[in-house]
């Protein structure tokens, strides 16, 4: 697929924002500067595409940017850490109402065991931003699927190296989030209950798959999602990122389209997805997230945020107060940044 942001398609679906008063904290971001896998995505971009509706603050998760190219390679990580405080310093002088990156989700090799202590201190030490690590365990043996090859199958999560390093997480008190699809649901509840005092954050929804062999099964597909989510539900460490959908990868193909969806669709076509989630977590461990700029591939920054406003609108202020900055802002501990 051509990982590439086509503008003028994009301006072909605009719409009025809802609720503009509305203050949210995005808990899922990244920045790239541009390789064969992505394009370039800078602070300047974000702050352009969340312009339209009143973003105070985000979390920047790894994205395997800026690593070092020289030393020890347990430690490589570090450079995106150090990379990104840099950018967080200048969004706190940045223009009035542009946000402010408050937190960071860095990467780690949690393979390597015991081992990966000495790379997490030197990210608490590299940012007072720090707080936690993703280690993406997506993996799926069907060639259509985005797949993180380090992961090798299905069950890195039980894998022994891994849940050693896991364990380094909790005691300096950092959080994870997961990556994975709902293939995968099984060693992640496995995982989560393993490490009861481990605070993780399943992404973009648990990620039912759609392409390949899960292409024309979504039926099925989504009665296999639901009872992984229920499962992951029943850990009250893990908590639910609110997103994700619009990825190739989920089979929706709106990217294929001759015009981007409305959010009216994506209530329409993935509406329940999103109410199953928060049916299951609650609201108080739910948080919507934008996934941007991978979802600029399919949809607008405003146009995916009127989505979720849609969605919200069925539950209490106080609900959407959690769902849109309240969890987001205790998981990840933004206070501890201002």
């Amino acid at each position: 697929m051509d990982f590439a942001f086509r503008l003028e398609w994009l301006d072909e679906v605009k719409e009025e924002v809802i609720d503009p008063d509305r203050k949210i904290v995005d808990p899922h971001q990244h920045f790239f500067e541009g390789s064969e896998m992505f394009p370039s995505y800078s602070l300047e971009d974000y702050w352009e595409d969340l312009a339209t509706h009143r973003v105070e603050e985000s979390v920047f998760v790894e994205c395997e940017e800026h690593y070092h190219e020289t030393g020890p390679e347990l430690m490589a990580p570090v450079g995106e850490t150090e990379w990104v405080d840099a950018i967080a310093k200048r969004t706190e002088a940045g223009p009035e109402g542009a946000a402010r990156v408050r937190a960071m989700v860095g990467g780690a090799n949690l393979c390597r065991g015991e081992a990966v202590r000495e790379l997490l201190e030197a990210h608490l030490e590299a940012s007072s931003l720090f707080r936690g690590v993703r280690k993406s365990a997506v993996w799926d043996p069907d060639p259509a699927l985005f797949s993180i090859e380090e992961a090798k199958d299905v069950n890195l999560y039980g894998e022994a190296g891994f849940r050693e390093g896991f364990a380094q997480l909790a005691p300096l008190g950092l959080s994870y989030d997961a990556y994975h699809y709902h293939t995968q649901a099984e060693p992640f509840v496995s995982l989560a209950r393993a490490f009861p005092d481990t605070v993780i954050v399943l992404d973009h929804l648990g990620t039912p798959a759609g392409v390949g062999s899960y292409a024309g099964r979504r039926k099925e597909i989504a009665e296999e999602w639901k009872v992984g989510i229920s499962e992951a539900a029943s850990c009250p460490n893990v908590y639910m990122k609110l997103g994700g959908l619009v990825m190739p990868w989920t089979g929706f193909g709106f990217e294929e389209a001759p015009k981007p969806p409305t959010s009216d669709e994506i209530v329409a076509v993935q509406g329940d997805y999103y109410r199953h989630a928060i049916e299951s977590f609650g609201p108080e461990r739910c948080m919507f997230e934008s996934n941007f700029p991978v979802e600029k591939l399919t949809l607008s920054y405003h146009v995916l945020w009127n989505a979720f406003k849609k969605l919200a609108a069925e539950y209490s202020e106080d609900e959407q107060e959690a769902l849109f900055s309240g969890t987001a802002t205790r998981v990840y501990r933004l206070e501890a940044a201002t």
